[in-house]
């Protein structure tokens, strides 16, 4: 894209959602906060981010947006984003400020965390873009938080100023350590730790997660690990294969957990809410399993974490929404 100038510079957004799996990016329209998809790519088919870049700048004029490219650019990444080397968590792209410029031209670059996106669309969500498990409810202008199982685990919390306007709490909560509830989970962590040293709830809580969990199962019951997909897996426990379901039933009881923990520190009473491609895809497994009973097992908290909503995101992509709105002030 070339330069733009303040004549002839478009007022059209670039937003990107860049996870371990796949990249989307869309464009905002002036005078709108909506997003309009662009295209997706999987991590896997571009040896690096240059390329990627590269296959956007052709898609975006394929679709007849100004030739100067956009007039600002917010870049959602499942990685820190505030140091000056952009490094993905669970993929091997990288990228700096200064590639982006030489692509993108004068477009104002942001670069905030993927779930920092996620948190930014909370406010947003309407009934039709989540699913509510168990009772509970969301309050208005109290804390929100998402923990996301996916390629890797995501957290952010969006709290509330004075004027109602959201401040996202950024962090990598997806990297806590993971506290075992039940006798087999102490078993899994042996076993996980064995492999690992330390085990964060990342290690439990996304794709790979599900294997670990899985193979960490096979080996304590001196069963065969038939599957070493995290979709067949799933697959399985939804046709009731017994060791592929006692997987999946503690990969949502372990989420459960986490996301009561959540709740406690943040004071999450304007409800919690899991993102991530996992949870909607198996959410007849969520609702099955002791999710909910773990998200209020918190002994004397118990009253508290009752009245806190919990819900799956089912919006298609909350993170370039997140990026849009977070453009938008």
């Amino acid at each position: 894209m070339t330069s733009a100038n303040s004549d002839t510079a478009s007022s059209h957004y670039l937003v990107g959602d860049i996870g371990g799996t796949n990249a989307r990016f869309a464009f905002v329209e002036p005078g709108s906060e909506t997003p309009t998809p662009l295209a997706k790519y999987r991590v896997a088919d571009f040896a690096n981010f240059e390329k990627v870049l590269e296959q956007l700048i052709g898609d975006w004029r394929n679709q007849g947006l100004p030739e100067s490219g956009p007039s600002h650019t917010c870049l959602a990444v499942a990685a820190p984003p505030h140091l000056k080397t952009i490094s993905f968590t669970n993929s091997p792209w990288r990228f700096d400020r200064a590639l982006l410029s030489q692509h993108l031209g004068d477009s104002h670059i942001e670069i905030i965390n993927d779930f920092a996106a996620v948190a930014r669309a909370l406010p947003a969500l309407t009934a039709g873009d989540v699913e509510q498990i168990g009772a509970g409810e969301s309050q208005p202008n109290k804390p929100m938080v998402s923990i996301g199982p996916g390629t890797g685990t995501g957290v952010a919390t969006v709290v509330f100023d004075e004027h109602g306007k959201p401040v996202i709490l950024e962090g990598e909560g997806g990297h806590v350590d993971f506290a075992p509830i039940t006798d087999m989970e102490f078993e899994v962590l042996k076993h996980l730790r064995a492999r690992f040293g330390r085990v964060s709830i990342e290690r439990l809580l996304c794709g790979a997660g599900i294997v670990n969990i899985y193979q960490a199962l096979a080996a304590i019951r001196g069963q065969h690990a038939e599957f070493e997909i995290p979709g067949d897996i799933g697959a399985a426990a939804q046709k009731d294969n017994p060791l592929a379901s006692e997987a999946m039933a503690m990969f949502f009881a372990v989420l459960g957990s986490s996301a009561g923990n959540l709740a406690l520190t943040s004071g999450a009473m304007g409800g919690v809410f899991i993102a991530g491609g996992i949870a909607p895809r198996y959410i007849d497994l969520l609702r099955r399993s002791d999710f909910r009973a773990r998200f209020l097992a918190k002994g004397r908290f118990a009253d508290y974490t009752t009245n806190i909503g919990t819900y799956v995101i089912t919006h298609e992509d909350p993170g370039l929404l997140g990026a849009a709105l977070w453009l938008g002030g």
